[in-house]
């Protein structure tokens, strides 16, 4: 059977702190803010390629956990190459509110190299570099 759908139109992140997490995306990641509502409150994002709704927690919910919540394990961002890696990472590690998992490190065997965080709204985030 062939694909019935073109690939991802955009991620939503229910996040703690929309203005942290905005922050985080435009300051650390260099992304541009396309929109949001402030009825509902969200804010969209693009780094010309992905589109991400940021979406304000509007109760008091239990923190992300992986291996409890059906639904967002993590997300996943790519990078050109293993400096452009390092370097992103550095500037997320000093971003406030970011919190690191683990620093470039080689995913299994390799030779895919990433890091993990959780940015300052709380989903844990990916970023990778696959030379392949």
């Amino acid at each position: 059977m062939t694909a019935q759908t073109r690939g991802l139109d955009h991620l939503g992140l229910t996040v703690g702190d929309l203005d942290a997490s905005l922050g985080f995306f435009t300051g650390a990641l260099g992304w541009t803010r396309i929109g949001g509502n402030p009825d509902y409150p969200s804010a969209y994002v693009t780094d010309g390629h992905a589109r991400i709704t940021l979406w304000q927690q509007t109760q008091n919910g239990a923190d992300f956990d992986r291996h409890a919540n059906i639904g967002l394990h993590h997300w996943a961002l790519n990078v050109e190459t293993e400096a452009a890696l390092t370097a992103l990472f550095e500037t997320v590690e000093a971003h406030p509110g970011v919190v690191v998992e683990f620093a470039p490190e080689p995913s299994g065997s390799g030779p895919k190299v990433h890091f993990m965080v959780r940015e300052p709204g709380g989903t844990r985030m990916e970023v990778s570099y696959d030379p392949r």
